[in-house]
């Protein structure tokens, strides 16, 4: 992964997780605060209706203002004027807590209005059962000794958090997601770190090799050129074994530094106008010599006139070159391969045909891209690294080639079409 794809993820994840933290953090304190607006609420109606109440059982009259007052967010104070006894006021309580369904444990204290100091006072745990009293029937006596208002805590407010229990679980939720983004980045990081130093030591691999395959092809060569080893027949297979194997290795050598030169950001091609007919011609040559060894059928179908492309020569010769050798190797019994080009308009389409053992069409996707070998278990009859048609679909996108296959059962069929330039 390339390090502006990565900076891209990063900040792209960042200001996602940031938005998300934000519409989070709003919606809770949102709320809270219905949360908050609706237990106030609540608590003001039930005790608005306790104070009438009150008022109602000994002929009272209710203050014109400041019935209700909120002293703490969880504390509230009824100023009722009148007198009352405690256990009447706790079963009222407990009645209209019931019926707003606030299910709240709460205290409750009575305020003596010449001393302002509580007289009585008690914790009340409610339950979510319906709890059965007698009605209130009993006449209230008017004595110096009874108080004039009184007050309610709610210590826990067990009301607001349960209202909050799903802000909280999507909360929970949100920190999960931001530890997995920060992970998986980490991960993505040392993936890359990884992958970096097995370039670094592919590319450095390849290069020592390229002086000891000089060596040994320089040394074949003088090899094969020697009278005495000419007249033995076995030592001049064994030069020849010798020559051909060096050559392969350099062959893969060369292919993995040609990769390597691709993925770099530096990579240009070097463009230059191309009589296609001749470049076709050369290539159907060596190829040929190819199927001949294999006794199979090659055809070659050049332009019906002189055509010019604009292409870097070194990498159009390699990827035909690649297209062509991979026609070969996956042809079973009969080697049956087709190079040829058509005009179309202002483009040439030049097609690379067999009748080989095809491409399945779940794979078709996948085979472009690098080190990707359809499976066949743990056999493989064809040697390679799964380079190859990366490389090409690769050289085909810098120039702004359209590439094409088709494979549909035995065969398949490349195509590259390329615009044609006027000289």
């Amino acid at each position: 992964m390339k390090n502006s794809t990565i900076f891209r993820v990063v900040i792209l994840g960042a200001f996602a997780i940031a938005a998300i933290i934000i519409v989070q953090t709003y919606w809770i304190t949102k709320s809270l605060h219905l949360s908050e607006k609706e237990f106030h609420q609540k608590i003001t109606l039930s005790l608005s209706n306790v104070a009438e109440e009150l008022a109602n059982l000994s002929d009272g009259e209710l203050p014109a203002e400041d019935l209700i007052k909120r002293v703490d967010p969880n504390y509230y104070i009824v100023n009722v004027n009148n007198s009352f006894r405690a256990e009447i006021l706790e079963f009222l309580l407990k009645k209209e807590f019931n019926e707003t369904a606030l299910n709240e444990d709460f205290e409750y204290g009575i305020y003596d209005c010449e001393t302002n100091k509580m007289v009585s006072g008690k914790y009340v745990a409610l339950s979510t059962q319906t709890e059965t009293s007698k009605p209130l029937t009993e006449e209230l006596k008017t004595d110096d000794d009874f108080v004039y208002y009184f007050g309610v805590r709610f210590p826990h407010q067990h009301y607001l958090m349960n209202s909050m229990a799903l802000p909280i679980i999507f909360t929970a939720l949100l920190f999960l997601a931001i530890i997995f983004f920060i992970y998986s980045i980490s991960v993505i990081l040392r993936q890359k770190r990884l992958s970096e130093m097995q370039k670094d030591f592919i590319n450095n691999m390849t290069h020592e090799f390229k002086t000891p395959i000089s060596t040994i092809n320089i040394s074949s060569n003088v090899l094969l050129r020697t009278p005495a080893i000419q007249q033995d027949k076995r030592l001049q297979q064994y030069a020849a074994i010798i020559k051909e194997q060096n050559n392969r290795l350099n062959k893969q050598v060369e292919k993995v530094l040609q990769f390597a030169r691709i993925e770099k950001k530096d990579f240009k091609l070097k463009l230059e106008s191309i009589d296609l007919n001749d470049l076709l011609q050369n290539i159907a040559y060596s190829v040929q010599l190819r199927v001949d060894e294999q006794k199979g059928a090659f055809s070659l179908n050049l332009c019906g006139d002189t055509v010019f492309v604009k292409a870097d020569r070194l990498h159009l010769t390699n990827i035909l070159h690649n297209l062509l050798d991979n026609a070969i190797k996956y042809s079973e019994d009969e080697v049956t391969i087709g190079l040829s080009c058509i005009k179309m308009n202002s483009t040439i389409k030049i097609i690379i045909s067999d009748k080989g053992i095809g491409i399945p069409k779940e794979y078709q996707k996948k085979i472009f891209k690098k080190f990707f070998r359809i499976p066949t278990g743990n056999v493989h009859n064809v040697k390679g690294f799964g380079l190859g048609l990366f490389y090409v679909r690769n050289i085909c996108r810098k120039h702004g080639w359209k590439l094409h296959l088709e494979s549909e059962g035995q065969g398949t069929v490349f195509s590259i079409q390329i615009p044609i330039i006027k000289i």
